[in-house]
């Protein structure tokens, strides 16, 4: 049997395992949960998906998103 894992790489260089798989340039929440929008607020801090890395291991996967935090400038513009 294969499994995948799925983790987040933060832009300082963390790892954080996460329930399910991301898709590249989808916005997350501090703790990898994909944001719908509008956001409520721009006051929040919010990572954009920017790659993905997979490491096959001996029984799955492990596939790593990499992350870019973006700018409250930018934020503004996806709130209601």
């Amino acid at each position: 049997m294969r499994w995948v894992e799925y983790r987040i790489i933060y832009p300082e260089g963390d790892i954080q395992d996460i329930p399910g798989p991301l898709t590249i340039m989808s916005l997350v929440d501090i703790n990898g949960r994909p944001l719908s929008l509008p956001l409520t607020s721009a006051r929040q801090i919010v990572y954009r998906v920017t790659g993905q890395r997979t490491r096959e291991t001996r029984n799955g996967e492990e596939r790593y998103y990499l992350l870019e935090q973006v700018p409250v400038e930018e934020l503004e513009e996806y709130v209601e």
